[in-house]
């Protein structure tokens, strides 16, 4: 049964007027001198289906695991894709998937909800303030300590990143811990990391080199992108002929092409294609540079190592962009093509 996109919208708007006070009233725990404090049982909470969000969960991840080394953690999502996404963490314990159409799913969605509800954590992360369903989640679990994922108004004085989705749910548990008599933790927030393995990488070098046939660095496009976010057939053949005008000579320059095997640029250079999540993310490890508008592909560009560029024309780069191994975003309403050439040709040097 397809539930009609109305009936969605409706659910949404009902679900955020519903929750959008919860964890409002929540008070920052106070320290107690003669209480030790144990975690040991996480629960993060990130009920969205789509690549690009179950990579910005991976910084939070690895903040915990990094905070407490012998924990364990599960993850509350929603649909399979975290599954390889999370496939070499091994300090996650279970995967808790809700179904992607939850209409469609009824059982299998109310007992997720029920199997987080009888299972006991020492803290419990949301990792989405705007997720009515994460902040519901939040608060009928069982935990001692709640991080609901309002940003406080300290974290915004310190830190002029704070907006970015990936980065504020670490600086908000980083302010949590501090009132629970932890020190805090001033080191950069760690990057977006899928985690490939040695032999995962050299699969990707040898996958790319039957692509170029050759021993020149190798810069990738994806031209690809949802609703309005993807630039037009126009744009990118003017892009794609500045970059073989500036970069050809020195460099491969290769098309990914998405899941609906498609190319914006008629599939005029050399493309690959494939299917698998960390297969695409290791061929991009082993190139030089990964080129794409905002994406859940930008995104696994930037959780595999590479630098990473993401154009933004509607979404807000402050929430966003790539960050880490030299990425950054460029907004093409303020910026020139000259200035893309000239930010590839930073990197590329």
């Amino acid at each position: 049964m397809k539930v009609p996109i109305t009936v969605n919208v409706y659910r949404r708007k009902i679900m955020h007027f519903i929750t959008k006070n919860i964890g409002s009233s929540q008070t920052e725990p106070e320290f107690d001198a003669n209480t030790k404090v144990e975690i040991k049982k996480i629960l993060i909470i990130r009920p969205n289906h789509r690549l690009g969000n179950q990579l910005l969960l991976t910084p939070i991840v690895q903040e915990v695991i990094d905070t407490f080394p012998n924990c364990e953690v599960d993850l509350f999502v929603k649909g399979g894709v975290a599954f390889p996404v999370f496939q070499n963490y091994t300090e996650i314990n279970n995967i808790f998937q809700l179904p992607k159409k939850p209409f469609n799913h009824l059982f299998k969605y109310v007992k997720c909800w029920v199997l987080i509800k009888r299972k006991r954590y020492d803290l419990v992360i949301n990792g989405d303030k705007n997720s009515s369903s994460g902040r519901l989640l939040t608060q009928i679990s069982k935990a001692k300590y709640k991080v609901f994922g309002d940003v406080n108004e300290t974290i915004k004085l310190k830190h002029n990143d704070y907006e970015h989705i990936a980065k504020y749910p670490v600086y908000n548990l980083r302010h949590y811990l501090t009132k629970l008599g932890f020190d805090g933790n001033r080191s950069k927030v760690p990057t977006l990391n899928i985690k490939l393995s040695d032999s995962e990488i050299k699969n990707g070098k040898n996958l790319l080199n039957d692509i170029v046939k050759n021993d020149k660095q190798t810069i990738c496009i994806y031209t690809n992108a949802t609703g309005n976010k993807c630039y037009s057939e126009e744009w990118w053949n003017t892009f794609y002929s500045r970059l073989k005008n500036e970069f050809e000579t020195d460099f491969n320059i290769i098309e990914m092409l998405p899941i609906e095997n498609i190319s914006k640029i008629n599939f005029k250079a050399t493309h690959f294609y494939s299917k698998d999540i960390r297969e695409m993310g290791a061929i991009i490890n082993n190139t030089a540079i990964f080129i794409a508008a905002d994406n859940g592909v930008m995104h696994l560009a930037s959780a595999s190592g590479t630098p990473t560029i993401g154009f933004f024309s509607v979404t807000n780069q402050n929430i966003y962009a790539p960050y880490g191994n030299r990425s950054l975003a460029l907004n093409t309403n303020t910026t020139s093509i000259e200035d893309w050439v000239a930010e590839i040709k930073k990197i590329l040097s």
